[in-house]
């Protein structure tokens, strides 16, 4: 088993933090975005796409998606459950990551991917209109997500949960699309600060 892995990407982070509350280790391979490996043969056979992370089973069976492969090891390695213990935190947690890829980390995404240089060979053509929609949309969500926040201690309940990692990796990876966390959300700014003092956070 290998994880083709980026120390850039979001979602390949997404992946390694999701592996490190599991205390799961899996060997890695790095792949260089800015000299478009991904765009590799080698790579593109496992995933055509050409999006990382890819984990690579021991069989050869290829699954990208992050949560895709974050799922497998949930069903792999149950504890401790990040998608949740019973019928209705199952539901909740699904329902919450939902609403925080696409109302807090895709707008993050398109803010960056369309306006970032570095970005300009990946993202063909860049349309800056799109970041400048995306930002206020991010921004709206975390208000949102604020008000949610005043009444428990994480995104889709009392316990930690997959719904976290991917908030704060989208809230982290805000600076690189030059949006600001506004001061005046304290319960975001709160959990933000929990969720960065746990050891997966550096992963």
């Amino acid at each position: 088993m290998k994880l083709y892995d980026s120390r850039v990407a979001p979602n390949a982070r997404r992946v390694r933090m999701f592996l490190a509350e599991k205390g799961v280790s899996v060997p890695t391979v790095a792949v260089d975005l800015a000299k478009m490996e991904q765009k590799d043969e080698g790579f593109t056979a496992l995933n055509p796409l050409q999006r990382i992370p890819v984990l690579v089973l021991d069989d050869g069976t290829a699954i990208s998606e992050s949560i895709a492969i974050c799922r497998y090891f949930e069903e792999t390695h149950p504890q401790p459950p990040l998608f949740g213990r019973d019928p209705m935190s199952r539901t909740l947690i699904e329902m919450w990551q939902r609403r925080v890829e696409f109302g807090l980390m895709t707008p993050i995404q398109l803010a960056f991917r369309h306006t970032h240089p570095a970005m300009r060979e990946m993202e063909t053509p860049q349309i800056p209109q799109l970041a400048e929609v995306n930002r206020p949309r991010a921004l709206a969500f975390l208000q949102f997500l604020d008000a949610e926040l005043a009444h428990r201690r994480f995104v889709a309940g009392d316990d930690f949960s997959v719904a976290d990692i991917t908030g704060y990796i989208s809230v982290d990876f805000m600076k690189f699309a030059r949006i600001a966390l506004p001061d005046d959300l304290a319960h975001v700014r709160r959990w933000r600060d929990e969720v960065a003092a746990r050891p997966s956070a550096s992963a």
